[in-house]
This record gives structure tokens, sequence and C-alpha cells, in this order.
């Protein structure tokens, strides 16, 4: 089996827990809940969040498939060095933001969820994992093969060449020859 890579798993939870615990800041914002200004912070919080989470990490595999738009993010995230490309740091992180969450009903979900992402990122950290940003490469393209370049004219199945049908210039010479004697004995 595979070595499991638990900052993606970190990466993908994170994401989610931010547009939690900001759907539920708007929701405690717009209901005017008591201690709504919890709901601002998680708002605000949400938001950094799923800032700092949109862009993937490469995976040590090297098969990463970065997201629809992900780049200025990367250039973003990457500008803050060890302290974005840390999972300890990332880890705590989350574990701090997502305490004052936990006062208002509206974002403890979204508290809860980032708890999670918090643990898996430092599970992720523990083993040696980092973040790597995915950078778009130059694409190099091969010599097309010189079979390649001339493709077959007739669809398969395709008859050996000397029973193929000839050019239609000359009708005599274009009919196939039948090896079979056709005749009508009634």
């Amino acid at each position: 089996m595979g070595k499991i890579e638990w900052a993606m798993w970190a990466n993908e939870q994170a994401l989610a827990s931010g547009l939690i615990l900001l759907t539920g800041g708007i929701v405690g914002v717009a209901g005017q809940f008591r201690g709504w200004q919890f709901a601002a912070y998680a708002v605000a919080a949400g938001v950094f969040v799923c800032l700092l989470e949109y862009p993937r990490s490469k995976r040590a595999k090297g098969t990463s498939v970065e997201r629809t738009g992900q780049y200025c993010f990367t250039v973003c995230v990457k500008t803050f060095g060890p302290l974005t490309r840390n999972y300890y740091v990332r880890a705590f992180l989350h574990a701090a933001i997502c305490v004052p969450g936990g006062f208002m009903l509206a974002t403890v979900l979204g508290c809860v969820c980032l708890g999670i992402a918090s643990l898996i990122y430092l599970a992720a950290a523990i083993r040696g994992e980092h973040w790597e940003p995915i950078l778009p490469r130059k694409e190099t393209r091969k010599p097309v093969a010189q079979s390649i370049k001339n493709p077959p004219q007739n669809p398969p199945p395709r008859p050996p060449p000397e029973m193929r049908r000839k050019q239609a210039g000359d009708l005599e010479k274009s009919a196939y020859d039948n090896p079979m004697s056709v005749t009508d004995d009634e």
C-alpha cells in the first residue's frame, strides 16, 4: 500500500470548514443573533482560511492537479515563506482561529470542522510533510514519430496490400480479380 499524504486531506477539510465558517458567520450577522460579533469574526476568519487553503500543494508522487485559478493564490501564499509552508504553523493557526467560533451556535459546525483540519495538519507535520507550490510547467513538445505523420487511409480491417483497391482512373484495372470462377451452371 502507498503512503497516505495527510496534507492533501487536511487541505480539503480546511477549505470546506472555511466555507462552513463563512456561511455560519453570514447567518449569524444577518440574523443579528446574540453575540453576533463572534459571527462577524467568523466571516473574516472564513475568508482568511479559504484564501490560505485554496492553493493545493504539490503531491510527493507528482500527480498534482491544481485548482482553477490557483496560480495567483499560490504566489500570495508562497510569499509568506515558512509561515505558510510549515504544517505545524498551519495546525496551530487553525486551532487558534476556530476557538472564537465555538461561542455561537451558527458558527459551531465550522469551528469543529476547522479543529479537525487542524488535527489532520498536525498529523501531516509529524510525518514530515510540507507545503510545496504547484508552479506552471513549460510544455515541451516531443517530435512526432515518423509512423504517426502519415495515418492509414482506409479504416480497419485492412486487406493485404495485394488485395487493396486500385485507383479508380481505369474501371477495368480498378476491379478486383476474383480468384474463384463465377459461372452460371444452370
